[in-house]
Protein backbone atom coordinates (compact mmCIF):
# COMPACT_ATOMS: atom_id res chain seq x y z
CA UNK A 1 0.00 0.00 0.00
CA UNK A 2 2.83 2.37 0.76
CA UNK A 3 4.39 1.91 -2.77
CA UNK A 4 1.03 2.39 -4.44
CA UNK A 5 0.35 5.65 -2.56
CA UNK A 6 3.75 6.96 -3.55
CA UNK A 7 3.09 6.25 -7.25
CA UNK A 8 -0.28 8.04 -7.04
CA UNK A 9 1.31 11.10 -5.38
CA UNK A 10 3.95 11.25 -8.12
CA UNK A 11 1.35 11.06 -10.84
CA UNK A 12 -0.68 13.84 -9.24
CA UNK A 13 2.36 16.19 -9.04
CA UNK A 14 3.25 15.42 -12.69
CA UNK A 15 -0.27 16.25 -13.76
CA UNK A 16 -0.18 19.53 -11.85
CA UNK A 17 3.06 20.52 -13.61
CA UNK A 18 1.66 19.70 -17.04
CA UNK A 19 -1.47 21.71 -16.37
CA UNK A 20 0.59 24.69 -15.14
CA UNK A 21 2.82 24.58 -18.25
CA UNK A 22 -0.27 24.43 -20.50
CA UNK A 23 -1.83 27.40 -18.73
CA UNK A 24 1.44 29.43 -18.92
CA UNK A 25 1.86 28.69 -22.65
CA UNK A 26 -1.75 29.67 -23.26
CA UNK A 27 -1.20 32.90 -21.33
CA UNK A 28 1.94 33.75 -23.37
CA UNK A 29 0.04 33.04 -26.60
CA UNK A 30 -2.80 35.35 -25.53
CA UNK A 31 -0.30 38.12 -24.71
CA UNK A 32 1.33 37.79 -28.12
CA UNK A 33 -2.04 37.95 -29.87
CA UNK A 34 -2.92 41.03 -27.85
CA UNK A 35 0.39 42.68 -28.85
CA UNK A 36 -0.24 41.96 -32.53
CA UNK A 37 -3.72 43.46 -32.34
CA UNK A 38 -2.51 46.63 -30.60
CA UNK A 39 0.57 47.04 -32.91
CA UNK A 40 0.40 50.07 -35.26
CA UNK A 41 2.41 50.78 -38.47
CA UNK A 42 4.67 53.18 -36.61
CA UNK A 43 5.37 50.64 -33.88
CA UNK A 44 6.35 48.02 -36.49
CA UNK A 45 9.17 50.24 -37.72
CA UNK A 46 10.48 50.64 -34.13
CA UNK A 47 10.54 47.25 -32.39
CA UNK A 48 12.61 48.67 -29.55
CA UNK A 49 9.62 50.74 -28.32
CA UNK A 50 7.29 47.71 -28.17
CA UNK A 51 9.92 45.72 -26.37
CA UNK A 52 10.22 48.41 -23.71
CA UNK A 53 6.45 48.29 -23.07
CA UNK A 54 6.44 44.52 -22.58
CA UNK A 55 9.72 43.85 -20.83
CA UNK A 56 10.15 44.50 -17.12
CA UNK A 57 12.06 47.50 -15.80
CA UNK A 58 15.24 45.54 -15.12
CA UNK A 59 15.49 44.39 -18.75
CA UNK A 60 14.29 47.76 -20.05
CA UNK A 61 17.25 49.70 -18.64
CA UNK A 62 20.03 47.46 -19.98
CA UNK A 63 20.12 48.09 -23.76
CA UNK A 64 19.22 51.79 -23.53
CA UNK A 65 22.75 53.31 -23.32
CA UNK A 66 24.33 50.90 -25.89
CA UNK A 67 22.61 52.09 -29.07
CA UNK A 68 23.27 55.83 -28.73
CA UNK A 69 26.91 55.15 -27.72
CA UNK A 70 27.57 53.26 -30.97
CA UNK A 71 25.75 55.93 -32.93
CA UNK A 72 27.77 58.73 -31.33
CA UNK A 73 31.01 56.85 -31.95
CA UNK A 74 30.20 56.38 -35.63
CA UNK A 75 29.24 60.01 -35.99
CA UNK A 76 32.52 61.04 -34.36
CA UNK A 77 34.53 58.84 -36.71
CA UNK A 78 32.66 60.25 -39.69
CA UNK A 79 33.42 63.76 -38.51
CA UNK A 80 37.10 62.97 -38.14
CA UNK A 81 37.34 61.33 -41.58
CA UNK A 82 35.47 64.04 -43.47
CA UNK A 83 37.69 67.03 -44.11
CA UNK A 84 34.93 69.34 -45.45
CA UNK A 85 33.00 69.05 -42.19
CA UNK A 86 36.16 69.83 -40.26
CA UNK A 87 36.65 72.96 -42.35
CA UNK A 88 33.05 74.05 -41.70
CA UNK A 89 33.56 73.63 -37.96
CA UNK A 90 36.75 75.64 -38.16
CA UNK A 91 34.97 78.45 -40.00
CA UNK A 92 32.22 78.55 -37.39
CA UNK A 93 34.83 78.87 -34.64
CA UNK A 94 34.34 75.38 -33.23
CA UNK A 95 37.82 73.90 -33.26
CA UNK A 96 38.27 70.64 -31.40
CA UNK A 97 41.27 69.60 -29.34
CA UNK A 98 42.81 67.63 -32.20
CA UNK A 99 42.87 70.71 -34.44
CA UNK A 100 44.51 72.68 -31.65
CA UNK A 101 47.25 70.06 -31.38
CA UNK A 102 47.71 70.02 -35.15
CA UNK A 103 48.29 73.76 -35.27
CA UNK A 104 50.33 74.04 -32.08
CA UNK A 105 52.73 71.09 -32.15
CA UNK A 106 55.40 71.55 -29.45
CA UNK A 107 58.06 69.55 -31.34
CA UNK A 108 58.58 71.72 -34.43
CA UNK A 109 61.79 73.16 -32.99
CA UNK A 110 63.37 69.66 -33.05
CA UNK A 111 63.40 69.58 -36.88
CA UNK A 112 66.96 69.54 -38.23
CA UNK A 113 66.95 70.80 -41.83
CA UNK A 114 70.70 70.33 -42.24
CA UNK A 115 70.37 66.51 -42.25
CA UNK A 116 67.37 66.31 -44.60
CA UNK A 117 68.23 64.72 -47.94
CA UNK A 118 65.40 63.63 -50.22
CA UNK A 119 67.60 62.64 -53.19
CA UNK A 120 67.85 58.99 -52.20
CA UNK A 121 65.39 56.22 -52.93
CA UNK A 122 62.23 56.39 -50.81
CA UNK A 123 62.75 53.12 -48.92
CA UNK A 124 62.38 52.21 -45.26
CA UNK A 125 65.84 51.91 -43.72
CA UNK A 126 64.78 48.76 -41.85
CA UNK A 127 62.27 46.85 -43.98
CA UNK A 128 63.52 48.23 -47.35
CA UNK A 129 59.90 48.71 -48.42
CA UNK A 130 58.73 51.71 -50.42
CA UNK A 131 55.11 51.36 -49.25
CA UNK A 132 53.92 54.05 -46.81
CA UNK A 133 57.39 55.49 -46.20
CA UNK A 134 57.96 58.34 -43.74
CA UNK A 135 60.99 60.58 -43.22
CA UNK A 136 62.07 61.46 -39.70
CA UNK A 137 62.69 65.21 -39.77
CA UNK A 138 65.02 65.03 -36.76
CA UNK A 139 67.61 62.53 -38.03
CA UNK A 140 66.68 62.32 -41.74
CA UNK A 141 66.15 58.53 -41.89
CA UNK A 142 63.28 56.78 -43.64
CA UNK A 143 60.86 54.47 -41.83
CA UNK A 144 57.69 52.61 -42.74
CA UNK A 145 54.20 53.00 -41.31
CA UNK A 146 52.59 55.01 -38.55
CA UNK A 147 50.82 52.30 -36.50
CA UNK A 148 51.63 51.04 -33.02
CA UNK A 149 53.99 48.31 -34.25
CA UNK A 150 55.47 50.19 -37.23
CA UNK A 151 59.13 51.11 -37.56
CA UNK A 152 58.38 54.85 -37.48
CA UNK A 153 56.37 54.52 -34.26
CA UNK A 154 59.10 52.47 -32.54
CA UNK A 155 61.74 54.96 -33.68
CA UNK A 156 59.75 57.88 -32.27
CA UNK A 157 59.39 56.18 -28.86
CA UNK A 158 62.94 54.90 -28.67
CA UNK A 159 64.76 58.10 -29.72
CA UNK A 160 62.13 60.77 -28.91
CA UNK A 161 61.95 61.90 -32.54
CA UNK A 162 58.41 63.10 -33.02
CA UNK A 163 58.00 64.88 -36.38
CA UNK A 164 57.61 62.73 -39.52
CA UNK A 165 56.79 63.48 -43.16
CA UNK A 166 54.87 61.13 -45.45
CA UNK A 167 57.03 60.98 -48.59
CA UNK A 168 54.03 60.36 -50.88
CA UNK A 169 51.17 62.47 -49.48
CA UNK A 170 53.51 65.27 -48.24
CA UNK A 171 51.66 65.42 -44.90
CA UNK A 172 53.36 65.92 -41.53
CA UNK A 173 52.57 63.82 -38.45
CA UNK A 174 53.54 63.81 -34.80
CA UNK A 175 54.36 60.39 -33.35
CA UNK A 176 53.61 58.60 -31.08
CA UNK A 177 50.59 60.90 -30.51
CA UNK A 178 49.62 60.23 -34.15
CA UNK A 179 48.03 63.50 -35.22
CA UNK A 180 48.58 65.55 -38.35
CA UNK A 181 50.66 68.71 -38.08
CA UNK A 182 49.38 71.77 -39.94
CA UNK A 183 51.91 74.59 -40.03
CA UNK A 184 52.92 76.97 -42.82
CA UNK A 185 56.55 77.04 -41.64
CA UNK A 186 57.01 73.50 -42.99
CA UNK A 187 56.28 74.49 -46.58
CA UNK A 188 59.99 74.83 -47.44
CA UNK A 189 60.52 71.14 -46.60
CA UNK A 190 57.75 69.96 -48.92
CA UNK A 191 59.13 72.19 -51.69
CA UNK A 192 62.57 70.62 -51.38
CA UNK A 193 61.00 67.15 -51.52
CA UNK A 194 58.81 67.98 -54.52
CA UNK A 195 59.70 71.27 -56.24
CA UNK A 196 57.13 72.72 -58.63
CA UNK A 197 57.38 75.39 -61.31
CA UNK A 198 54.69 77.57 -62.83
CA UNK A 199 54.73 78.60 -66.48
CA UNK A 200 55.68 82.12 -65.48
CA UNK A 201 58.65 80.90 -63.43
CA UNK A 202 59.83 78.72 -66.32
CA UNK A 203 59.60 81.65 -68.73
CA UNK A 204 61.69 83.83 -66.38
CA UNK A 205 64.54 81.34 -65.97
CA UNK A 206 66.50 82.86 -68.85
CA UNK A 207 65.56 86.48 -68.06
CA UNK A 208 66.19 86.61 -64.31
CA UNK A 209 69.49 84.97 -63.43
CA UNK A 210 70.26 85.33 -59.73
CA UNK A 211 72.17 83.34 -57.13
CA UNK A 212 70.40 81.37 -54.42
CA UNK A 213 71.56 80.66 -50.89
CA UNK A 214 71.46 77.15 -49.46
CA UNK A 215 70.60 76.30 -45.84
CA UNK A 216 74.30 76.01 -44.91
CA UNK A 217 75.02 79.49 -46.29
CA UNK A 218 76.68 78.53 -49.59
CA UNK A 219 75.52 80.31 -52.73
CA UNK A 220 74.72 78.53 -55.99
CA UNK A 221 73.21 79.27 -59.36
CA UNK A 222 70.09 77.17 -60.09
CA UNK A 223 70.80 74.76 -62.92
CA UNK A 224 74.57 75.03 -62.43
CA UNK A 225 74.96 72.70 -59.45
CA UNK A 226 77.12 69.65 -58.93
CA UNK A 227 75.98 66.06 -59.22
CA UNK A 228 77.44 63.66 -56.66
CA UNK A 229 79.72 60.93 -57.96
CA UNK A 230 78.41 57.90 -56.06
CA UNK A 231 81.22 55.64 -57.26
CA UNK A 232 81.88 55.56 -61.00
CA UNK A 233 78.94 57.39 -62.54
CA UNK A 234 80.76 60.55 -63.64
CA UNK A 235 80.23 59.66 -67.33
CA UNK A 236 76.44 59.75 -66.77
CA UNK A 237 76.63 62.93 -64.67
CA UNK A 238 78.29 64.82 -67.55
CA UNK A 239 75.50 63.82 -69.95
CA UNK A 240 72.69 64.63 -67.48
CA UNK A 241 74.12 68.05 -66.66
CA UNK A 242 74.51 68.90 -70.35
CA UNK A 243 70.92 67.89 -71.13
CA UNK A 244 69.59 69.86 -68.15
CA UNK A 245 70.85 73.08 -69.74
CA UNK A 246 69.04 72.67 -73.07
CA UNK A 247 66.15 75.17 -72.66
CA UNK A 248 63.35 73.39 -74.61
CA UNK A 249 64.11 70.03 -72.98
CA UNK A 250 64.45 71.66 -69.56
CA UNK A 251 61.18 73.59 -69.87
CA UNK A 252 59.33 70.44 -70.93
CA UNK A 253 60.45 68.37 -67.92
CA UNK A 254 60.13 71.19 -65.36
CA UNK A 255 56.36 71.03 -65.80
CA UNK A 256 55.12 67.56 -64.83
CA UNK A 257 51.76 68.01 -66.56
CA UNK A 258 53.50 67.74 -69.94
CA UNK A 259 54.17 64.01 -69.56
CA UNK A 260 52.28 62.59 -66.56
CA UNK A 261 49.20 61.65 -68.63
CA UNK A 262 51.10 59.70 -71.29
CA UNK A 263 49.59 56.23 -71.54
CA UNK A 264 51.98 53.30 -71.46
CA UNK A 265 51.28 49.56 -71.65
CA UNK A 266 50.87 47.81 -68.27
CA UNK A 267 54.11 46.56 -66.77
CA UNK A 268 56.25 49.01 -68.77
CA UNK A 269 59.24 50.10 -66.68
CA UNK A 270 60.66 52.54 -69.24
CA UNK A 271 58.34 55.35 -68.14
CA UNK A 272 60.20 55.31 -64.81
CA UNK A 273 63.10 56.87 -66.74
CA UNK A 274 60.89 59.84 -67.70
CA UNK A 275 59.66 60.36 -64.15
CA UNK A 276 63.12 60.22 -62.59
CA UNK A 277 64.60 62.55 -65.22
CA UNK A 278 61.83 65.07 -64.57
CA UNK A 279 62.44 64.91 -60.81
CA UNK A 280 66.18 65.38 -61.31
CA UNK A 281 65.59 68.35 -63.62
CA UNK A 282 63.38 70.08 -61.05
CA UNK A 283 65.91 69.48 -58.28
CA UNK A 284 68.75 70.89 -60.37
CA UNK A 285 66.78 74.08 -61.04
CA UNK A 286 65.30 74.40 -57.54
CA UNK A 287 66.13 77.89 -56.17
CA UNK A 288 65.27 76.82 -52.58
CA UNK A 289 67.54 73.80 -52.07
CA UNK A 290 68.94 73.03 -48.63
CA UNK A 291 72.34 72.25 -50.20
CA UNK A 292 74.28 73.35 -53.27
CA UNK A 293 74.57 69.89 -54.83
CA UNK A 294 72.21 67.10 -55.93
CA UNK A 295 72.60 63.34 -55.71
CA UNK A 296 71.31 61.54 -58.87
CA UNK A 297 70.75 58.32 -56.93
CA UNK A 298 67.14 57.68 -57.98
CA UNK A 299 67.88 58.65 -61.59
CA UNK A 300 70.81 56.24 -61.83
CA UNK A 301 68.80 53.46 -60.21
CA UNK A 302 66.25 53.88 -63.00
CA UNK A 303 69.06 53.83 -65.59
CA UNK A 304 70.43 50.57 -64.22
CA UNK A 305 66.96 49.01 -64.19
CA UNK A 306 65.83 50.20 -67.64
CA UNK A 307 69.15 49.44 -69.37
CA UNK A 308 69.23 45.96 -67.81
CA UNK A 309 72.56 46.75 -66.11
CA UNK A 310 74.26 47.87 -69.31
CA UNK A 311 75.11 51.14 -67.54
CA UNK A 312 75.94 50.84 -63.86
CA UNK A 313 76.85 53.08 -60.95
CA UNK A 314 79.84 51.03 -59.85
CA UNK A 315 81.44 50.61 -63.28
CA UNK A 316 82.80 53.17 -65.72
CA UNK A 317 80.94 53.53 -69.00
CA UNK A 318 81.25 55.40 -72.26
CA UNK A 319 79.52 58.77 -72.29
CA UNK A 320 78.63 58.63 -76.00
CA UNK A 321 77.06 55.18 -75.65
CA UNK A 322 75.07 56.39 -72.64
CA UNK A 323 73.92 59.52 -74.49
CA UNK A 324 72.76 57.50 -77.50
CA UNK A 325 70.87 54.98 -75.36
CA UNK A 326 69.36 57.61 -73.07
CA UNK A 327 67.97 59.82 -75.85
CA UNK A 328 66.44 56.88 -77.70
CA UNK A 329 65.03 55.36 -74.48
CA UNK A 330 63.57 58.73 -73.47
CA UNK A 331 61.99 59.16 -76.91
CA UNK A 332 60.46 55.68 -76.77
CA UNK A 333 59.17 56.11 -73.20
CA UNK A 334 57.43 59.35 -74.18
CA UNK A 335 55.48 57.43 -76.81
CA UNK A 336 57.59 58.28 -79.85
CA UNK A 337 58.31 56.03 -82.82
CA UNK A 338 61.06 55.90 -85.43
CA UNK A 339 59.19 57.69 -88.22
CA UNK A 340 55.66 58.86 -87.46
CA UNK A 341 55.26 60.03 -83.86
CA UNK A 342 57.67 62.70 -82.62
CA UNK A 343 58.49 63.81 -79.08
CA UNK A 344 60.35 66.65 -77.44
CA UNK A 345 63.59 64.67 -77.86
CA UNK A 346 63.31 64.47 -81.65
CA UNK A 347 62.07 68.07 -81.90
CA UNK A 348 65.21 69.31 -80.15
CA UNK A 349 68.00 66.97 -81.27
CA UNK A 350 67.01 65.06 -84.41
CA UNK A 351 68.45 66.03 -87.80
CA UNK A 352 68.73 64.26 -91.14
CA UNK A 353 71.50 63.50 -93.65
CA UNK A 354 72.23 61.65 -96.87
CA UNK A 355 74.77 58.84 -96.69
CA UNK A 356 76.53 57.94 -99.96
CA UNK A 357 78.15 54.49 -99.85
CA UNK A 358 80.44 52.92 -102.43
CA UNK A 359 81.89 49.44 -102.16
CA UNK A 360 85.61 49.07 -102.91
CA UNK A 361 87.26 46.00 -104.45
CA UNK A 362 89.79 44.07 -102.43
CA UNK A 363 93.19 45.84 -102.51
CA UNK A 364 95.09 42.62 -103.32
CA UNK A 365 93.28 42.13 -106.63
CA UNK A 366 94.99 43.06 -109.93
CA UNK A 367 94.26 46.47 -111.42
CA UNK A 368 92.37 45.08 -114.43
CA UNK A 369 90.08 43.02 -112.25
CA UNK A 370 89.43 46.05 -110.03
CA UNK A 371 88.33 48.08 -113.06
CA UNK A 372 85.96 45.34 -114.17
CA UNK A 373 84.44 45.10 -110.71
CA UNK A 374 83.87 48.85 -110.53
CA UNK A 375 81.45 48.58 -113.49
CA UNK A 376 79.23 46.10 -111.64
CA UNK A 377 76.05 47.29 -109.89
CA UNK A 378 77.37 46.02 -106.58
CA UNK A 379 80.19 48.56 -106.64
CA UNK A 380 78.07 51.55 -107.68
CA UNK A 381 77.40 54.37 -105.26
CA UNK A 382 74.15 54.18 -103.29
CA UNK A 383 72.35 56.89 -101.33
CA UNK A 384 70.33 56.45 -98.12
CA UNK A 385 68.37 59.03 -96.12
CA UNK A 386 69.03 58.74 -92.39
CA UNK A 387 68.30 60.63 -89.17
CA UNK A 388 70.74 61.38 -86.37
CA UNK A 389 70.73 62.59 -82.78
CA UNK A 390 74.40 63.62 -82.68
CA UNK A 391 77.39 63.87 -85.00
CA UNK A 392 80.62 61.98 -84.39
CA UNK A 393 83.71 64.00 -85.33
CA UNK A 394 87.12 62.44 -86.04
CA UNK A 395 90.35 64.07 -84.93
CA UNK A 396 93.56 64.03 -86.99
CA UNK A 397 96.16 61.58 -85.77
CA UNK A 398 98.48 62.85 -83.06
CA UNK A 399 102.24 63.19 -83.83
CA UNK A 400 104.40 60.22 -82.88
CA UNK A 401 107.76 61.97 -82.50
CA UNK A 402 108.98 64.78 -80.32
CA UNK A 403 110.06 68.18 -81.64
CA UNK A 404 113.46 69.88 -81.42
CA UNK A 405 113.04 70.68 -77.72
CA UNK A 406 112.33 67.05 -76.87
CA UNK A 407 108.70 67.82 -76.21
CA UNK A 408 105.55 66.50 -77.78
CA UNK A 409 103.59 69.16 -79.56
CA UNK A 410 99.86 69.06 -78.78
CA UNK A 411 98.19 69.89 -82.10
CA UNK A 412 95.23 72.23 -82.39
CA UNK A 413 92.50 72.04 -85.00
CA UNK A 414 89.58 74.39 -85.69
CA UNK A 415 86.08 72.98 -85.33
CA UNK A 416 85.22 73.75 -88.95
CA UNK A 417 88.08 71.53 -90.18
CA UNK A 418 86.69 68.41 -88.56
CA UNK A 419 83.14 69.39 -89.58
CA UNK A 420 84.24 69.01 -93.21
CA UNK A 421 83.38 65.33 -92.87
CA UNK A 422 79.71 66.26 -93.41
CA UNK A 423 80.05 68.64 -96.37
CA UNK A 424 78.99 65.97 -98.89
CA UNK A 425 82.36 65.99 -100.71
CA UNK A 426 84.91 64.58 -98.27
CA UNK A 427 85.13 60.81 -98.52
CA UNK A 428 86.35 58.45 -95.85
CA UNK A 429 87.18 54.77 -96.05
CA UNK A 430 85.58 52.35 -93.60
CA UNK A 431 86.99 48.88 -93.24
CA UNK A 432 85.20 45.78 -92.05
CA UNK A 433 86.35 42.20 -91.60
CA UNK A 434 85.61 41.25 -95.20
CA UNK A 435 84.82 44.38 -97.20
CA UNK A 436 85.86 48.02 -97.58
CA UNK A 437 83.50 50.95 -98.16
CA UNK A 438 83.94 54.57 -99.16
CA UNK A 439 81.40 56.89 -97.55
CA UNK A 440 80.55 60.56 -97.67
CA UNK A 441 77.91 62.43 -95.66
CA UNK A 442 75.70 65.37 -96.58
CA UNK A 443 73.59 67.16 -93.98
CA UNK A 444 70.07 67.96 -95.17
CA UNK A 445 68.44 69.21 -91.95
CA UNK A 446 70.04 70.53 -88.79
CA UNK A 447 68.25 70.28 -85.42
CA UNK A 448 67.76 73.31 -83.15
CA UNK A 449 70.49 71.94 -80.87
CA UNK A 450 73.36 70.06 -82.45
CA UNK A 451 75.41 67.62 -80.37
CA UNK A 452 79.03 66.93 -81.33
CA UNK A 453 80.81 63.82 -80.05
CA UNK A 454 84.54 64.10 -80.62
CA UNK A 455 86.12 60.68 -80.83
CA UNK A 456 89.34 60.81 -78.80
CA UNK A 457 89.89 57.19 -77.83
CA UNK A 458 91.10 54.48 -80.20
CA UNK A 459 91.54 50.86 -79.22
CA UNK A 460 94.21 48.60 -80.71
CA UNK A 461 95.43 45.14 -79.87
CA UNK A 462 97.40 46.30 -76.86
CA UNK A 463 95.78 49.28 -75.13
CA UNK A 464 93.37 52.21 -75.44
CA UNK A 465 95.01 55.40 -76.69
CA UNK A 466 93.75 58.95 -76.18
CA UNK A 467 94.20 61.69 -78.75
CA UNK A 468 95.10 64.96 -76.95
CA UNK A 469 94.35 67.24 -79.92
CA UNK A 470 92.76 70.55 -78.88
CA UNK A 471 89.62 71.60 -80.75
CA UNK A 472 89.18 75.37 -81.09
CA UNK A 473 85.53 76.41 -80.87
CA UNK A 474 84.45 79.76 -82.34
CA UNK A 475 83.41 82.10 -79.55
CA UNK A 476 82.80 85.48 -81.19
CA UNK A 477 81.94 86.53 -84.70
CA UNK A 478 81.84 83.17 -86.43
CA UNK A 479 79.77 81.60 -83.62
CA UNK A 480 76.84 83.89 -84.40
CA UNK A 481 76.87 82.84 -88.03
CA UNK A 482 77.00 79.20 -87.02
CA UNK A 483 74.05 79.58 -84.68
CA UNK A 484 72.01 81.19 -87.42
CA UNK A 485 72.82 78.35 -89.75
CA UNK A 486 71.88 75.81 -87.11
CA UNK A 487 68.56 77.49 -86.44
CA UNK A 488 67.66 77.30 -90.10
Amino acid sequence: MSGRSKRESRGSTRGKRESESRSSSARIKRERDRERETETPTSRSSPVRVKREVEPASAREAPAPVIPAVRVKREREADEDSEPEREVRAKNGRVDSEDQRSRHCPYLDTINRSVLDFDFEKLCSISLSHINAYACLVCGKYFQGRGLKSHAYIHSVQFSHHVFLNLHTLKFYCLPDNYEIIDSSLEDITYVLKPTFTKQQIANLEKQVKFSRAYDGTTYLPGIVGLNNIKANDYANAVLQALSNVPPLRNYFLEEDNYKNIKRPPGDIMFLLVQRFGELMRKLWNPRNFKAHVSPHEMLQAVVLCSKKTFQITKQGDGVDFLSWFLNALHSALGGTKKKKKTIVTDVFQGSMRIFTKKLPHPDLPAEEKEQLLHNDEYQETMVESTFMYLTLDLPTAPLYKDEKEQLIIPQVPLFNILAKFNGITEKEYKTYKENFLKRFQLTKLPPYLIFCIKRFTKNNFFVEKNPTIVNFPITGQANGMNCKTSR
